[in-house]
């Protein structure tokens, strides 16, 4: 088998090899030329350093590593049927009149008492300190919150906002970010969905949950394991002295030391242009676990949610049965690789288990809990999802313990471009790729009447950011409409692994869904033979 991926070589860190020939195991061109001008890893590496290691430029990308897995989700297929209906409202008998796919109900709910529904079964995935995420948020909140789907508010939010003020002891009393991204998410909260504030080691440290609890009265808050981007805590670039110095006195670590002179004087020189602020690393213990989530409760809030990255196989078991015994409302299991706003390319790359892999051990962990007797808290699968043909699959898949998808860099695409269409438009810059369906607004949105028929006066209010987001997941909501009418599934509650086959042996063994070969063929056998 060839190598996974190209190493040594990748545009997200703005690096290739001169030589068309490459050594499949290191990334180095076949010949190695003295007085090389470049543009390889090693070779930029050896006077940038550090700052190869993540895609860039910082706060104007987004990245998604590309190592190529044996299994993924395209080695799973979708059955389609001739006959039956599944799912329809009670007393409803399936007829070419009923069955029809814009009737498929699409919503989904999570919780473990007071559940949450969403109009389509996908949510954002973390945006927290990313300078992305900060400049598009009033694209990606309202985008959300128009499309009834759950909003996760990231780690750092508070422990980054240039004006946050801390009480003598350290704790938040004053963050004019964090309070902007909620207020923009609940000025179209429509009872879909809802907004979640992640909390890390140093969000805990900082009293984030009191805060957003006593000035926002928000019902549920996230705790944070990790990502399937990466195994350590986040990170994000400053190319500011005197910011690098204010975080690090926050009590965030940050590199290079903006406080040693060496490191001021590359900084002066040019040399040093970025600083890189980073979150400490989380020690998971059961009690500490516990009693985090019942410390939150007695703060006030209703719902608690957690989220774990592409960790072994012992700590995804550590996070399904801790999350039962905490009644925890939503456990969403990000696997590698993951997209990021800023994690280490290599990492990326190389750690963690692969989604496919993670959602099988995940149902298989699940099945066993719910054996001995014990409940299943609902569960999100997360890690490289972009449409609804995947997310159908992950949801059958893991059947009846996922409830959704948590989807990264595919909701935060929408939000990008329709920033950008409002841009070109105010320019007069429209590119022909989208001036090919018009010049207005109303032109190019095909949502745009529909929301403005809706909304009225506040349609000004509403970017088109948020009117992208909105649009995506419409066409997605479609798509799923479609495959669930093939699939005769005319609501999520209906789905199950029996409505997928496995393409190959391999995928079948590691995910327990029938081989193409072995699917319904004791039925088939008995239609045939009877």
């Amino acid at each position: 088998m060839a190598n996974l991926k190209r190493p040594n070589a990748n545009e997200a860190v703005h690096t290739s090899n001169r030589s068309r020939n490459v050594v499949p195991m290191s990334g180095l061109c076949s010949r190695c030329l003295d007085g090389c001008k470049g543009n390889c890893d090693i070779w930029l590496s050896s006077f940038r350093g550090r700052e190869v290691l993540y895609p860039g430029p910082f706060g104007e990308v987004t990245a998604g590593a590309d190592k190529d897995y044996p299994i993924d989700y395209s080695h799973i297929n979708i059955h389609g049927y001739a006959v039956g209906a599944r799912g329809l409202l009670k007393g409803v008998t399936g007829t070419p009149d009923t069955a029809v796919f814009e009737d498929v109900d699409t919503e989904t709910e999570y919780g473990w008492d007071k559940k949450v529904p969403m109009k389509v079964p996908i949510f954002t995935g973390a945006l927290g300190s990313t300078e992305i995420a900060r400049a598009n948020w009033e694209h990606f909140a309202i985008g959300a919150a128009i499309s009834g789907i759950t909003l996760v508010c990231g780690e750092n939010v508070c422990g980054v906002d240039p004006k946050l003020q801390l009480d003598k002891n350290g704790k938040v009393v004053e963050s004019p970010e964090m309070d902007r991204r909620i207020e923009i998410y609940r000025k179209f909260h429509e009872g879909y969905g809802e907004i979640l504030v992640q909390m890390n080691v140093e969000d805990t440290r900082l009293g984030t949950a009191e805060y957003v609890s006593s000035k926002h009265e928000l019902e549920t808050l996230e705790l944070k394991w990790g990502q399937g981007a990466k195994c350590i805590g986040g990170e994000i670039k400053v190319n500011s002295l005197e910011r690098a110095i204010e975080l690090k006195n926050r009590g965030y670590i940050v590199f290079p030391d903006p406080t040693r002179h060496d490191v001021q004087e590359a900084f002066k020189a040019g040399a040093i242009k970025e600083f890189e602020r980073h979150s400490r690393l989380g020690f998971v213990t059961k009690e500490g676990f516990l009693e985090e989530v019942d410390r939150l409760r007695d703060i006030g809030y209703k719902r608690i949610t957690l989220k774990t990255g592409a960790y072994s196989m012992k700590e995804l078991a550590m996070a399904i049965r801790y999350s039962s015994e905490a009644k925890i409302d939503l456990l969403t299991i990000d696997g590698a690789p993951g997209g990021t706003g800023m994690s280490p390319w290599p990492m990326m790359n190389e750690w963690g288990i692969p989604t496919f892999y993670l959602q099988s051990m995940a149902y298989d962990f699940a099945t066993k809990l719910e054996k001995k007797g014990m409940r299943v808290p609902d569960l999100a699968i997360a890690g490289g999802f972009a449409d609804e043909a995947n997310a159908f699959k992950a949801l059958c898949m893991g059947a009846p313990y996922f409830k959704a998808v948590c989807m990264g860099r595919g909701l935060m695409i929408p939000g990008m471009l329709g920033k950008n269409i409002q841009k070109w438009l105010a320019a007069g810059e429209l590119p022909k790729t989208v001036s090919r369906y018009g010049t207005t607004v109303e032109e190019i949105f095909v949502t745009y009447e529909e929301l403005r028929e809706k909304y009225g006066e506040r349609i000004k209010d509403i970017p088109l950011g948020a009117i992208g987001i909105y649009t995506y997941t419409q066409r997605f909501r479609t798509g799923m409409q479609q495959i669930m009418a093939g699939s005769r599934n005319f609501s999520l509650s209906s789905i199950s692994r029996n409505d997928l086959m496995a393409l190959t042996p391999e995928s079948a063994e590691v995910s327990g869904i029938p081989y193409i070969m072995e699917s319904y063929k004791e039925e088939a056998l008995d239609i045939l033979l009877e």
